[in-house]
């Protein structure tokens, strides 16, 4: 199984199946899909029936390919598999935030690589930091250590929006538990 496919299905297992909750901002869901995002992508149907197949397309698509997580994945599967979980979750927008502020954090003053412009966007520059960062802490300890840094930036961005949000209250035990949590790390 590639990591693409365990991901993705990891992603749609922890959003689980059809919700309608009148707190979620995201609205109906089915596997982590919109009724937004579904319709973006052309599906009229009742959201309860989203096809499996159809979210897995969309996740791999709107969340995968757009993260370039195929070029991040030859750097290191387990950042890779974080952005996807983070980006299905907050956005895609957010979730390069995140990595961009945590390269940011580790380039020791710009001696290692200059800083990222922090825009979300995953292009040339943000990979060539992780290649650089990634070579720079040359053991695995290193990716564990951007990967807690992402995980904290994701937690702190959840608190802030529960803050902000009080009805986010209702949820927020869930994502730390099942998003920021190092449980299967």
């Amino acid at each position: 199984m590639t990591i693409q496919k365990k991901v993705i299905e990891k992603i749609i297992g922890v959003e689980g199946d059809y919700v309608n909750d009148p707190d979620d901002s995201g609205m109906e869901t089915r596997y982590g899909i919109t009724v937004r995002v579904a319709r973006a992508h052309g599906y009229t149907g009742l959201m309860s029936q989203l096809p499996y197949k159809m979210a897995y397309a969309i996740i791999k698509v709107d969340y995968w390919d757009k993260m370039r997580l195929d070029d991040i994945e030859h750097l290191s599967k387990l950042v890779a598999e974080e952005i996807a979980d983070t980006a299905v979750n907050t956005g895609t927008r957010q979730a390069g935030e995140f990595l961009q502020t945590a390269l940011n954090c580790f380039n020791n003053r710009q001696k290692y690589y200059n800083d990222l412009k922090v825009d979300g966007l995953i292009g040339i520059r943000t990979l060539h930091a992780l290649k650089t960062y990634l070579m720079v802490r040359k053991s695995d300890q290193g990716e564990r250590v951007l990967h807690t840094l992402l995980n904290c930036l994701q937690g702190a961005f959840y608190a802030k929006l529960t803050i902000n949000r009080e009805k986010d209250e209702k949820f927020i035990y869930g994502w730390i538990k099942n998003r920021v949590g190092i449980y299967d790390v």
